[in-house]
């Protein structure tokens, strides 16, 4: 084990470190000569092993703790870093500076660990880039670790390099917890997710495996916590054999093995009312589950994650269902005699708090997860790859001919009428676009009406949009009409308010800069201004379309619906957002908005503009049904809870 030992006067010269045969001398001069030398021939190979083979980097070689994270990062294809460094993390940064400098890495400094994670989820989520959150000890890996519960909610993969107190105990630190006790923040951010700590240098490679396995998961990704105590970062490794930091992907999983197959098949063909209920973890399989419905006569219903996987005009498509749901999905859950969900977790919302199919006898669940497959009761439980599993399935049933004419019942049909009554239903208030309210004392443009123009506008740009957590999030996933998945993105996993404003510095990261509109809610905006800053320092190119009621309506509906009243979750503020943004110097403002034409105009003159641009639209709200979508399912909240919890006990399911 490596471990510093302290001098009464440290230089920038050189300290002392305890290596295996007794004390090294550390030049920093010298480090930080070759550090910048080997990232030049890091560079130049093209990667870590190429450099290796051709001699421009040494196998064996000196370098600190830090360096050699930064290596094995990169050898992982991370190269992209989102920080708010501090006192304990001064070597990581300075790592990376000089990787940065070579071009090796791409590190986008912020004035929010809230918004740094969001951002890289949103990185990895959508753009399929992978990257690093890097914080200070104490508030701000705190900060982080909060928001770190999108990544853990929504299955992605994101690294977390916290600072962390020292290893020799030589008192309290500052800003660690302020408790006589041991590895405090390990433990915290362990509840969380996966966490190591670098205590002991050379446990680098077990470290970074570990991350490995975590953030590359095959089908469960989330949160990878390495804390980085504030005197090991700069230990020197002498000799480190460089083959020792890891690399590779974890292998995905198969099909469901063979054994239920046939029974899942029969029971398909045997029930005349099919729901297919998807989650997130159907994406890829959108080609199997329309053959599927097809031949036993099923619908389709989707949670606001898995928007697109059916296309939204697909007939069979019922639409999304759950505690905010529609009138044909929830229809479709509630009526059903067989569900067969496919990559979901059954979260609360997504099944109306697990009282969403009161008619269901049987369920087979098909997921990688095991204990998600178990979920409910009566179910016939598949565990693999949603894909592949349902191939088998298809090939199952289709070993039962003589069954075909089994499935001949009404259901589509009654399905279809519902699906057309909620068609309906949302194209009322399309042609009410606009009511009186009265804190704007005048007519104002309704959510549903600036919602749907601003994702028709963006399916025709080829646009992603991005939708806030509250009533922003609950009308736009109703409102939705994805052709295909990766057109919206909703962080419905942990309703993280301010994570699409944050989530538009990824745009700037992604490789080819694309442009992406985040539809907030005045109250989740406010959670998270920095990007007006962070998105012009780093070139962003996308959108803000803020959508102003004063309050955040989510909870001042709910009050109303439970109680009949609602209570500080307004306020009596009025805020000219377009002007806080053009105080921004490069960021493109307008508002406020209250027409459609008007709207759709500033959209398309913010299209053209080469940064970021924020649309401020102040929106109706009230007790007149134009005014929302409703919600047509159950939640175990509030008052409901006594009514909701004593339905699920009597379904059983």
């Amino acid at each position: 084990m490596l471990k510093p030992l302290p001098k009464s006067t440290p230089s920038a010269e050189g300290r002392s470190n305890q290596g295996r045969g007794g004390t090294i001398l550390i030049s920093f001069a010298k480090i930080k000569q070759e550090r910048a030398v080997r990232a030049q021939a890091l560079a130049a190979a093209g990667s870590l092993d190429a450099a290796i083979d051709s001699g421009a980097i040494k196998k064996f070689t000196d370098l600190t703790l830090s360096e050699a994270l930064v290596l094995g990062l990169l050898k992982q294809g991370v190269r992209n870093y989102l920080t708010v460094l501090g006192h304990g993390s001064t070597e990581v940064g300075e790592v990376l500076r000089v990787y940065a400098q070579a071009g090796l890495v791409r590190v986008c400094g912020v004035r929010s660990e809230i918004e740094a994670s969001h951002a890289a989820a949103a990185l990895r989520w959508i753009y399929g880039e992978k990257a690093a959150v890097v914080t200070s000890i104490g508030p701000g890996a705190l900060q982080a670790l909060a928001a770190s519960i999108v990544p853990a909610s929504d299955g992605i993969g994101v690294w977390y390099l916290f600072g962390d107190e020292t290893t020799e105990d030589e008192g309290m630190n500052m800003q660690q917890i302020p408790k006589q006790e041991q590895g405090l923040f390990l433990r915290i951010c362990a509840t969380m997710g996966q966490a190591y700590s670098l205590h002991t240098p050379l446990a680098l490679p077990t470290a970074l495996e570990r991350g490995l396995l975590t953030v590359d998961h095959p089908y469960r990704p989330g949160p990878f916590f390495l804390l980085m105590p504030m005197n090991t970062q700069a230990s020197l490794l002498k000799g480190f054999n460089l083959d020792e930091l890891p690399c590779g992907t974890p292998p995905g999983v198969g099909a469901a093995v063979e054994g239920q197959y046939k029974q899942a098949a029969n029971q398909l063909l045997a029930a005349k009312k099919v729901v297919v209920k998807i989650g997130g973890g159907a994406r890829g399989a959108g080609k199997e589950i329309l053959e599927l419905i097809e031949m036993v006569n099923g619908v389709v219903v989707h949670n606001p994650i898995a928007s697109g996987i059916v296309p939204y005009h697909h007939p069979r498509n019922m639409t999304v269902g759950g505690s905010k749901g529609s009138i044909s999905g929830n229809y479709a859950m509630e009526n059903a005699d067989l569900l067969l969900a496919v990559g979901t977790r059954a979260v609360c919302q997504s099944d109306s708090s697990r009282t969403g199919y009161p008619n269901v006898k049987t369920v087979i669940n098909i997921n990688a997860d095991p204990a998600a497959a178990l979920h409910y009761r009566k179910t016939i439980a598949l565990v693999g790859d949603a894909a592949l599993t349902l191939r088998n399935l298809i090939g199952a049933i289709k070993g039962y001919p003589e069954k075909s004419e089994i499935v001949n019942s009404s259901w589509y049909q009654q399905c279809s009428e519902k699906r057309k009554e909620w068609d309906a239903h949302k194209a009322e208030r399309y042609t009410h676009p606009v009511l009186y309210d009265e804190c704007w004392g005048r007519e104002v443009l309704t959510q549903p009406a600036a919602i749907k123009t601003a994702t028709d506008w963006a399916r025709e740009n080829d646009v992603v949009t991005l939708f806030d957590a509250g009533d922003v999030q609950a009308n736009g996933f109703q409102i939705a009409e994805d052709d295909r998945i990766g057109r919206t993105y909703t962080e419905t996993g942990a309703s993280y308010m301010g994570f699409a404003a944050s989530a538009l510095l990824a745009a700037a990261l992604a490789k080819d800069r694309p442009y992406a509109l985040a539809i907030s809610g005045d109250g989740s905006f406010t959670m998270n201004p920095q990007i007006l800053i962070d998105g012009v320092e780093h070139k962003a190119r996308g959108c803000i379309l803020l959508l102003d009621n004063r309050r955040m309506a989510a909870i001042s509906g709910l009050q109303l619906a439970q109680y009949g009243s609602e209570f500080v979750t307004k306020d009596s503020v009025q805020v000219d957002y377009a002007a806080w943004a053009r105080s921004v110097q490069g960021m493109h403002a307008f508002g406020p908005i209250y027409s459609l034409q008007s709207l759709q105009t500033a959209l398309n003159e913010a299209k053209t503009y080469d940064g970021l641009s924020l649309i401020h639209v102040p929106v109706y709200f009230g007790t007149d049904e134009l005014g929302g979508l409703g919600a047509f399912g159950r939640w175990n909240v509030g008052s409901w809870c006594e009514s909701t919890q004593a339905l699920r006990h009597q379904i059983g399911l």
